[in-house]
Protein backbone atom coordinates (compact mmCIF):
# COMPACT_ATOMS: atom_id res chain seq x y z
CA UNK A 1 0.00 0.00 0.00
CA UNK A 2 1.57 3.24 -0.91
CA UNK A 3 0.57 6.55 1.84
CA UNK A 4 1.83 9.35 0.45
CA UNK A 5 1.75 12.64 2.36
CA UNK A 6 -1.39 14.62 2.31
CA UNK A 7 -2.50 15.94 -0.80
CA UNK A 8 -4.18 19.32 0.75
CA UNK A 9 -4.24 20.62 4.26
CA UNK A 10 -7.11 18.80 6.89
CA UNK A 11 -9.79 20.80 8.28
CA UNK A 12 -10.33 21.36 11.82
CA UNK A 13 -13.23 18.92 12.18
CA UNK A 14 -11.15 16.29 9.77
CA UNK A 15 -8.28 16.61 12.41
CA UNK A 16 -10.70 16.08 15.20
CA UNK A 17 -12.23 13.01 13.94
CA UNK A 18 -9.27 11.57 12.94
CA UNK A 19 -8.16 11.94 16.56
CA UNK A 20 -11.14 10.04 17.79
CA UNK A 21 -10.47 7.56 15.10
CA UNK A 22 -6.89 6.91 16.61
CA UNK A 23 -8.39 6.50 19.55
CA UNK A 24 -10.16 3.66 18.41
CA UNK A 25 -13.62 5.02 18.40
CA UNK A 26 -16.30 3.66 15.80
CA UNK A 27 -17.69 5.95 13.27
CA UNK A 28 -20.93 5.94 15.53
CA UNK A 29 -18.94 6.62 18.87
CA UNK A 30 -17.38 9.50 16.64
CA UNK A 31 -20.90 10.72 15.81
CA UNK A 32 -21.98 11.06 19.44
CA UNK A 33 -18.91 12.71 20.57
CA UNK A 34 -19.17 15.15 17.97
CA UNK A 35 -22.74 15.58 17.96
CA UNK A 36 -22.85 14.95 14.13
CA UNK A 37 -24.66 12.28 12.21
CA UNK A 38 -22.97 8.74 11.53
CA UNK A 39 -23.30 9.56 7.81
CA UNK A 40 -21.19 12.88 8.34
CA UNK A 41 -18.34 10.68 9.67
CA UNK A 42 -18.40 8.51 7.03
CA UNK A 43 -18.00 10.93 4.30
CA UNK A 44 -15.16 12.86 6.46
CA UNK A 45 -13.25 9.51 6.62
CA UNK A 46 -13.38 9.20 3.09
CA UNK A 47 -12.64 12.86 2.22
CA UNK A 48 -9.43 12.25 4.36
CA UNK A 49 -8.49 8.93 2.91
CA UNK A 50 -8.13 10.84 -0.16
CA UNK A 51 -6.44 13.43 0.84
CA UNK A 52 -3.78 10.86 1.80
CA UNK A 53 -4.03 8.78 -1.55
CA UNK A 54 -6.12 5.82 0.09
CA UNK A 55 -7.69 3.95 -1.84
CA UNK A 56 -10.57 1.04 -1.15
CA UNK A 57 -9.98 -2.31 -1.68
CA UNK A 58 -11.29 -5.66 0.04
CA UNK A 59 -8.32 -6.27 1.22
CA UNK A 60 -7.69 -2.78 2.90
CA UNK A 61 -9.28 -1.53 6.08
CA UNK A 62 -9.04 2.10 5.20
CA UNK A 63 -10.08 3.20 9.19
CA UNK A 64 -6.62 1.17 9.83
CA UNK A 65 -4.34 2.75 6.90
CA UNK A 66 -5.83 6.57 8.01
CA UNK A 67 -5.05 6.29 11.54
CA UNK A 68 -1.48 5.04 10.54
CA UNK A 69 -0.94 7.85 8.43
CA UNK A 70 -2.26 10.37 10.32
CA UNK A 71 -0.07 9.07 13.37
CA UNK A 72 2.82 9.24 11.20
CA UNK A 73 1.86 12.89 10.13
CA UNK A 74 0.99 14.21 12.96
CA UNK A 75 2.03 12.25 16.12
CA UNK A 76 1.35 9.94 18.99
CA UNK A 77 -1.20 12.13 20.78
CA UNK A 78 -3.33 8.99 21.05
CA UNK A 79 -0.54 7.06 23.42
CA UNK A 80 -0.18 9.98 25.59
CA UNK A 81 -3.61 8.87 26.74
CA UNK A 82 -3.21 5.41 27.16
CA UNK A 83 0.25 6.52 28.98
CA UNK A 84 2.12 4.70 26.83
CA UNK A 85 5.70 6.11 26.01
CA UNK A 86 6.07 7.91 22.53
CA UNK A 87 8.65 5.73 20.74
CA UNK A 88 9.89 9.03 18.79
CA UNK A 89 12.25 9.88 22.06
CA UNK A 90 15.57 11.31 21.28
CA UNK A 91 17.72 13.17 23.90
CA UNK A 92 18.05 17.11 22.65
CA UNK A 93 21.08 19.25 22.81
CA UNK A 94 20.05 20.37 26.35
CA UNK A 95 19.94 16.70 27.53
CA UNK A 96 15.85 16.65 27.32
CA UNK A 97 14.03 14.32 26.14
CA UNK A 98 11.71 15.29 22.79
CA UNK A 99 9.79 13.55 20.77
CA UNK A 100 10.74 14.34 17.25
CA UNK A 101 7.33 13.85 15.65
CA UNK A 102 4.45 15.57 18.04
CA UNK A 103 3.05 17.76 17.21
CA UNK A 104 1.92 19.79 20.39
Amino acid sequence: MDIRILTRELTPFEHLVAAHMCDGLSNSAIARETAHTEKVIENTVSRMARAFAIKADGDTNIRVLLALAYRSQFGDASFDKLNIPCQHFEVGPDGRSLCNRHVE
